[in-house]
């Protein structure tokens, strides 16, 4: 009897780590104050202001990775709708852009990434 309660509680405590991983995987704060969220082998950090929107790439080491040569898009509601905005690489691991609608610091949506060697991933923001 006692083999079989230790055996469902090992199984328990497993099955409650496991459902609690992907709460620890995404939307952690950023170094720039943002929410990072997972895009494929990357992590994005997503900050946004009135009229911009930033976004830092690292890898999963949470080292920063050159952004030279990444394109990206932000799909991130608005008011409602969805707002795509293009993202250009500027400095370091940023790539930028700008709208004329001010967003609010946490916005739902997604970051559509496109690395240098043509490789794609996402990471929502919700």
């Amino acid at each position: 009897m006692k083999t079989r309660t230790i055996a469902l509680s090992a199984n328990l405590l497993a099955a409650s780590l496991l459902a609690a991983t992907p709460a620890l995987a995404h939307e952690a704060k950023g170094v720039h104050g943002g929410r990072v969220a997972d895009a494929g082998r990357y992590h994005v950090e997503l900050v946004t202001g009135e009229g911009f929107v930033d976004v830092y790439v690292s890898d999963d080491g949470a080292r920063p990775v050159a952004a030279k040569g990444f394109k990206a898009t932000a799909i991130l509601v608005v008011d409602g709708k969805a707002a795509r905005i293009a993202l250009e690489p500027v400095a370091a691991n940023r790539l930028s852009g700008s709208t004329a609608v001010p967003l609010s610091k946490s916005p739902k949506g997604a970051v559509q990434l496109t690395a240098p060697d043509g490789s794609t991933a996402s990471g929502r923001f919700d």
